[in-house]
C-alpha cells in the first residue's frame, strides 16, 4: 500500500515538560534553553506542558492549575516565543489521548512492563499503580507522532521512552503497510543535558530531593542562588586543565559544565581559563555567571504569572494551532486502521 502524502516528512520538532512544579536549573539548562535556541531553524517547533502525564499520579486540582501556568511562564520566560513556537497544555488538544488509545493497540505490554520509569514510580507496589502509569509511554509516543515530529530533543534518561516511540512509529509502519509515522531521531547535544545535585554529584537536580541545597530554583533570587554555589559540594584538589583530570570528581565536574552550559563555552575552555586554581576562586566566578543568567529569567517568570488570564490566552491560542496540524494526522491515523468518522 502507497501513502504518498507522508513522504518526505516535514522538518518538526517536539518536547514537553511536566508541570510538576519548582522546575530547576537543570529543567533551565537540559530543556527550556535549547528549546528557545532551536526556534526559527528549518524545522517547526511545538512545545507542550505535558498535563495528562502528571495525572498518572493523584494531584490537587488548584495546584496543577497552578502548575501548568507556572510551566508555561517558565517556557516564555526562558526564551520560547508563542509566535515562533507552538506552546499549548497537552489537555487541551484531544488528539493526544486518542491517538494515544490507538497505540495502546499497536504496544506490546511487555514493552510497558520493561520501562525503567515505571519501575521506578510504581515500586514494589506496581499492583496499586495506575493503569495510566503503566501506559503513559503510549501516551508519550501519540504526543510526539501525532505532529509527526522528526525530531524530540531529549537527556539521556529520556532516551528509553523515544526508542519506545520509534518501535511504535515502526509497528503502525510495517503492519499497514505505510510510511506514515516518521522514526524520529532524538537531539542530544551541550554539555549540560544532565545538571547533576549540588550536594551530591552521581544524581541529578531534581525536585524531589529533600535538600533545597541541592538545586537552583528558576524561581530563586540572587542572593540564594549565590550562596547555594558557594555551599556547593567540593573537594580539595585544584582545577586540572582538561576534562580528563575531573574524570574521578563528580561535583567538581558538575560545576564545570554548569559554568560551561551557561556561557556557552565547551568545559575544557573554561578549564584552560580556571587552570590551577582551587573553588575558592572558581565558585564566585560560577555564582556572577548564574546570577547574571537566570536572575532575569526569575524576574519574567513573576511577571507572567502576575498575569494568570494571558497566560490562559496564551496556551489557549496554542492549543489551536496545536489542533490544526495534529487533527489531519490522527484523521489520516483512523482511516489508515479502518475506522469510520463523519465527513462534513
Amino acid at each position: 500500500m502507497s501513502d504518498p502524502i507522508n513522504a518526505p516528512f516535514r522538518p518538526r520538532i517536539f518536547s514537553g515538560i511536566q508541570p510538576s512544579g519548582g522546575l530547576t536549573l537543570g529543567n533551565y539548562l537540559g530543556a527550556l534553553k535549547r528549546f528557545a535556541a532551536l526556534q526559527g531553524g528549518e524545522a517547526e517547533t511545538v512545545y507542550c506542558i505535558v498535563d495528562l502525564h502528571a495525572i498518572t499520579v493523584w494531584q490537587d486540582p488548584e495546584v496543577l492549575r497552578g502548575r501548568i501556568r507556572e510551566a508555561a511562564a517558565a517556557f516564555m520566560a526562558s526564551g520560547v516565543d508563542p509566535a515562533q513556537s507552538i506552546l499549548f497544555n497537552q489537555s487541551q488538544v484531544s488528539a493526544h489521548a486518542e491517538m494515544a488509545w490507538l497505540f495502546n493497540t499497536v504496544a506490546r505490554v511487555g514493552w510497558m512492563y520493561r520501562m525503567t520509569q515505571f519501575k521506578d514510580k510504581a515500586g514494589k507496589n506496581s499492583e496499586n499503580a495506575s493503569l495510566g502509569l503503566l501506559a503513559y509511554p503510549a501516551l508519550m509516543a501519540a504526543d510526539i507522532l501525532t505532529y509527526q515530529a522528526t525530531a524530540v530533543p531529549v537527556g539521556e534518561d529520556q532516551k528509553q521512552h523515544l526508542e519506545l516511540t520509534r518501535d511504535i512509529a515502526a509497528k503502525f509502519n510495517h503492519d499497514y503497510g505505510v510510511t506514515h509515522f516518521p522514526i524520529t531521531e532524538p537531539l542530544i547535544e551541550g554539555v549540560a543535558t544532565k545538571v547533576m545535585s549540588l550536594r551530591d554529584g552521581s544524581k541529578k537536580m531534581s525536585k524531589s530531593d529533600p535538600s533545597d541545597a541541592s538545586r537552583i530554583n528558576l524561581t530563586d533570587d540572587a542572593d540564594t542562588i549565590a550562596q547555594k554555589i558557594r555551599k556547593a559540594r567540593t573537594d580539595a584538589e585544584p582545577l586540572p586543565g582538561q576534562m580528563e583530570g575531573l574524570k574521578d570528581r563528580p561535583e567538581a565536574r558538575n560545576l564545570v559544565n554548569i559554568y560551561a552550559a551557561l556561557t556557552e563555552e565547551t568545559p575544557d575552555q573554561v578549564l584552560a581559563r580556571f587552570e590551577g586554581q582551587g573553588f575558592g576562586a572558581f565558585k564566585p566566578a560560577l555564582a556572577e555567571v548564574a546570577v547574571e543568567a537566570l536572575s532575569p529569567i526569575t524576574r519574567r517568570m513573576a511577571e507572567f504569572m502576575a498575569d494568570p488570564a494571558q497566560i490562559d490566552a496564551v496556551l489557549a491560542d496554542g492549543a489551536d494551532r496545536a489542533a490544526a496540524v495534529a487533527t489531519p494526522i490522527l484523521d489520516r491515523t483512523k482511516d489508515i486502521m479502518g475506522l469510520l468518522r463523519t465527513r462534513g
